[in-house]
């Protein structure tokens, strides 16, 4: 009976698809590696996905687009590449690392970090250079070099499923009203934002506030006595009023799951 069942799975393994949508793995820190991993499909517009994979402890951390008091900026270079027209990170929602000395926005332990490529018909290749900031004793900018190409004739599922449950913690912008948040308030004598919450499914301590540049950093959110309102700090040194009429992304969670909106910071009239 023993070697049938192990002619069964010989032969199983024969017959399984070779699974192309990956890299081999690099280590870049003592505990730490990464790959490179993709669907293995083009979409009809043109767009694939991928998904840097990290492999890592609990214990050690990378950073979201807005790293922090202490991150690292995750830089991803694709000039290399045959076919590539363009990127984007599809950053899943973070978690927020608060110490008495500093505050980061993170990502803990495995990982994968989901990025929409542009690509040309034909047979793209990405040649992906990246930098991704390590942190666990001490904190690093972890570099590596991935070569990849980007359609084949069968979809890489098992990687497409690990590609889609990161996308599934990925801020969607809300659509429709009633919206869940209205105005963005600038209290420069206090040096916070109010941010007037509509939405009870909103989670008030979900709320993370950051311009597209990633400064100034604003903290914890803060429930006010008043209703319905949150109020977000303005850390470091920072121009306050350099925030009027600027645009801020505003991240949370809800029962639904995590969106994101906009909304143009103003400076209330007062009498």
């Amino acid at each position: 009976m023993r070697p049938l069942v192990v002619t069964a799975l010989s032969l199983a393994l024969i017959a399984a698809p070779v699974q192309a949508g990956e890299t081999a793995w690099q280590e870049v820190a003592p505990g730490v590696k990464l790959r490179l991993i993709s669907t293995g499909q083009v979409k009809a517009n043109g767009t694939t996905l991928v998904g840097i994979e990290i492999d890592m402890p609990e214990t050690s951390k990378t950073y979201w687009r807005v790293p922090g008091d202490t991150g690292f900026v995750t830089e991803l270079d694709f000039t290399g590449s045959t076919g590539v027209l363009g990127h984007q990170i599809l950053w899943p929602y973070p978690s927020r690392h608060e110490t008495a000395d500093y505050l980061d926005y993170a990502y803990f332990g495995p990982t994968v970090l989901p990025v929409e490529l542009t690509v040309e018909p034909g047979s793209p290749q990405a040649e992906l250079s990246a930098v991704l900031g390590i942190c666990s004793d001490i904190c690093i900018p972890a570099q590596a070099h991935f070569s990849l190409p980007l359609a084949d004739t069968q979809p890489d599922r098992p990687n497409g499923l690990r590609i889609r449950q990161a996308l599934a913690t990925t801020p969607m912008e809300w659509q429709g009203d009633p919206q869940p948040i209205g105005d963005v308030d600038l209290l420069p004598e206090s040096g916070v934002l109010a941010v007037h919450v509509g939405d009870p499914e909103l989670d008030p301590a979900s709320l993370i506030a950051a311009t597209d540049s990633g400064e100034p950093l604003f903290g914890t959110p803060q429930k006010s006595p008043e209703p319905n309102l949150v109020l977000i700090p303005i850390l470091g040194k920072a121009d306050e009023l350099a925030l009027e009429n600027q645009p801020v992304r505003l991240t949370f969670l809800t029962g639904m799951g995590a969106f994101e909106v906009e909304r143009t910071v103003k400076v209330p009239q007062t009498d």
